[in-house]
């Protein structure tokens, strides 16, 4: 008889997780999630954002219910002690960066899903307008481009050097800051 794998699909532990949860249809079997990610959901649901169930995993839960289930996991979890409970299990993640093959390679996952919480020029554009914001510091993509083209539109806009530790740093990327091409 052959085992049911258990799914575990890694990304943020804050925003990209959520978006998983409301995004996978429930009917598929249980959806669990990593302790980490749990904590961040009953934040947001005690301040009166909707999610989705899903169940928590601790030491009490059930290897029967890992089996075919789906697990939303923070990618720190990736090679740790945490996941000898899960096996036999398939790993994927969940990366803007998963368009391309090599930092899917590097992470040896089974399965890249390419979802980005990043914003497109006009979406970056409605995102100013909308908030009412006078003054902008931009951290990171085409800093120098944006913060001219906001300055040039009545804004008080500046570029702002960060190491800026996201989803590079959890492809094994360079997360040291790097000037624009323009």
């Amino acid at each position: 008889m052959r085992r049911k794998k258990t799914s575990v699909l890694f990304g943020y532990s804050v925003g990209k997780a959520q978006r998983i949860l409301q995004s996978v249809d429930h009917s598929i079997g249980p959806v669990l999630t990593h302790g980490a990610i749990d904590n961040i959901n009953k934040t947001l649901i005690e301040a009166g954002i909707p999610l989705k169930p899903s169940q928590r995993i601790t030491p009490d839960t059930p290897k029967e219910l890992l089996r075919g289930a789906l697990v939303i996991a923070p990618p720190s979890a990736m090679n740790s002690p945490w996941m000898k409970r899960l096996y036999p299990f398939s790993r994927a993640i969940a990366s803007g960066w998963m368009t391309l093959r090599g930092p899917r390679r590097r992470r040896s996952v089974d399965r890249g899903f390419a979802v980005s919480d990043h914003a497109d020029w006009k979406g970056l554009n409605i995102a100013v307008r909308e908030s009412g914001a006078e003054r902008i510091v931009i951290t990171h993509g085409y800093r120098n481009v944006f913060a001219r083209w906001l300055s040039e539109n009545n804004f008080e806009a500046r570029v702002e050097n960060t190491w800026f530790e996201g989803e590079l740093s959890e492809i094994g990327e360079s997360t040291a800051p790097q000037e624009d091409k323009e």
